[in-house]
């Protein structure tokens, strides 16, 4: 948010404009200078909120206090939000069986973490005449991997590369749900095997 294009009292240049007290009532349309006054008495400002609007909506309010908010909503929003980064994960069109599944876990855990992936196969002198190969594999792991994944874009290639990028089908408040679902089941598993407290026995009168 920059303050440089908020207008506050004076600074407002509309004619008229539509105002809200400080308890969210409609006050109808004023000049400005009535409004400022209103606003002084209850020692608060005037704040333009809706510049765009015809007329403009102001805001009778502590205009200190309505930055903190704003800039506390932003500190929350930058919180939330997750980078994406776009993680490659290398083929041979020779790749066995077992350095296929290791690869193809690879791509899930980063689709898990909210990250794309791009599954490249690399050729090398005569496996040029081979990219059919490399294709089928590059099909074969957006099969594998397709309840997890949305295709951005299919084999595809370039130069002696062959590419294709998967995002994950998961947004993160679905994964942190999926998470949080996770953490309260192991907790109650854990609450069930925990041996009960052992009974003290009561001394004979």
């Amino acid at each position: 948010m920059d303050k440089r294009f908020i207008r506050i009292n004076d600074r407002i240049r509309a004619r008229e404009i539509r105002v809200i007290d400080d308890e969210g009532n409609q006050l109808g349309i004023l000049p400005p200078y009535e409004a400022i006054k209103k606003a002084r008495e209850k020692n608060l400002d005037l704040v333009e909120i809706s510049p765009t609007a015809q007329p403009p909506v102001c805001r009778i309010m502590d205009y200190g206090k309505y930055l903190y908010q704003q800039e506390k909503k932003e500190r929350e929003a930058k919180k939330h939000q997750k980078t994406i980064t776009v993680k490659e994960v290398k083929f041979r069109i020779n790749v066995d069986d077992h350095d296929y599944e290791t690869k193809k876990n690879h791509v899930l855990r980063f689709l898990d973490e909210g990250d794309k992936v791009k599954a490249t196969i690399f050729f090398r002198g005569r496996e040029m005449t081979r990219t059919g190969l490399g294709r089928q594999i590059l099909e074969r792991l957006i099969k594998d991997v397709e309840s997890e994944s949305i295709v951005e874009f299919r084999p595809r290639q370039e130069g002696n590369t062959l590419h294709a990028i998967l995002a994950p089908k998961k947004s993160d408040k679905e994964r942190e749900k999926e998470k949080e679902k996770e953490r309260k089941q192991k907790a109650a598993a854990q609450s069930a095997v925990a041996p009960a407290p052992a009974q003290v026995a009561k001394p004979a009168s």
